[in-house]
């Protein structure tokens, strides 16, 4: 019994140990997220300037699905950038490492998961940085200038012109500057890769910001997109936006909707365009697509207000397409949203056409599906059919219709207000 009591306490003991080690060793796991400090600098004074720090959105495809670093206190990756030709300064600092104290643990590799995804050329050193930021004013945007716009700022209480370009890789220094370019995708889209730049099918189209640096005019990096030309059969291309990415310090300024009506209208000088389209567009990527081509369609003469109360026709659906490489599809999302504009929701027989209107197209699957049931029923099992036949309850139909009309009309207000308010 005595014995027993002995390796019990024995046991406790070693457990509370272990408890204690594993505490101690949580204090060496990092947010990566927060530990990687990003900057775009313009003046060396903006190195040691807080606030000119932003940190990724994501982390994982680095560090794992749990975004964490082990084996460092007070871990900073830093990732400075010169704001116009990303010559970029990597280095890393913390206040202390696991090794230190417990020999037979391992601290994660940080630096090395960082060199997978940055180019060879980097700064490991601070002077060799700044020694670059001087070279700042040699800077000069790459290929051919698309459109130049202004965006108010009231901090400054000015206006500061912005530049869009369209880029490829015979550009002088370009392939090399995309590769540091492209580093931001890893922070900032989920499921970003990096493409393929020896394939000549790539556009590139790029926000440059000008601002004066001891009287000259010297330009910052804004923002990106990269768009692949697929071919139609038999003389067409299809091109698709792939990545479109504003850095942080400049979003929520308007410049994701000037790059996109840029392009769009670039596009729209190429007879053999035959649309534009995107490559798994994210729900904002969307939002800010149903803006531009609102904003672009509001010009089309089968777009007026009287035809709008016709209903979409094959008209709008031609005249969208030809004239802006528009798709039918999309063309129809714009005349919806263009159509609630225009109509009286208050009045509850107009209100009740164009909710039977938009609610015609969105039961197209509903009733898809129960095309491919009836196929199905010969070779279903009963118990098979029990189950399809659950999935298809004409009331639960009802609900999701009703559901996904009202999800709509709220994304539609939404790029309503929006377009009132530019």
């Amino acid at each position: 019994m005595r014995g027993s009591i002995t390796f019990l306490l024995l046991q406790c003991s070693e457990m509370a140990g272990i408890n204690a080690m594993e505490k101690k060793l949580a204090e060496y796991k990092c947010d990566t997220n927060q530990a990687i400090c990003l900057k775009l600098a313009r003046f060396p004074e903006d190195l040691e300037d807080e606030g000119t720090t932003f940190h990724p959105e994501y982390s994982h495809q680095l560090y794992g699905d749990d975004e964490v670093a082990f084996g460092y206190k007070g871990l900073q990756i830093q990732l400075y950038y010169t704001a116009g030709n990303l010559n970029s300064l990597f280095k890393i600092k913390y206040t202390a490492k696991v090794t230190e104290k417990f020999d037979c643990v391992e601290p994660d590799d940080v630096e090395g998961k960082i060199r997978e995804v940055i180019p060879a050329g980097f700064c490991s050193n601070t002077d060799d940085f700044l020694a670059l930021l001087e070279k700042e004013a040699n800077f000069k945007p790459f290929g051919t200038l698309l459109h130049t716009y202004n965006v108010h700022n009231e901090e400054a209480g000015e206006d500061i012109t912005y530049q869009i370009y369209k880029a490829d890789m015979s550009c002088p220094g370009f392939r090399e500057y995309h590769e540091r370019l492209q580093t931001f995708l890893m922070w900032f889209i989920e499921t970003a890769s990096f493409i393929d730049v020896d394939d000549e099918r790539w556009d590139y189209f790029l926000i440059f910001e000008k601002y004066n640096k001891d009287g000259e005019t010297l330009f910052a990096t804004v923002g990106y997109m990269t768009v692949y030309n697929y071919y139609v059969y038999p003389d067409k291309t299809r091109p698709r936006v792939s990545q479109m990415l504003i850095l942080p310090s400049f979003q929520g300024e308007g410049h994701g909707a000037q790059l996109l009506e840029a392009v769009h209208r670039f596009y729209c000088t190429i007879p053999e365009v035959l649309d534009i389209t995107a490559e798994d567009p994210s729900e904002s990527y969307i939002r800010l697509r149903d803006f531009v081509l609102l904003k672009l369609c509001q010009a089309l003469p089968s777009f007026s207000t009287e035809h709008l109360a016709q209903g979409f026709s094959q008209e709008m659906a031609t005249e969208a397409q030809e004239k802006l490489k528009i798709n039918k599809k999309h063309a129809r999302r714009v005349y919806e949203i263009m159509r609630l504009r225009t109509t009286d929701m208050s009045d509850l027989e107009k209100a009740r056409t164009y909710r039977l209107e938009i609610k015609r197209r969105l039961i197209g699957p509903y009733k898809k599906n129960q095309r491919e049931l009836a196929k199905m029923r010969r070779c279903l099992r009963p118990e098979e059919l029990c189950n399809q036949m659950r999935q298809m309850d004409l009331q639960m139909q009802h609900e999701e219709l009703e559901k996904s009309y009202q999800e709509l009309l709220s994304e539609y207000r939404r790029v309503i207000e929006r377009l009132a308010q530019a």
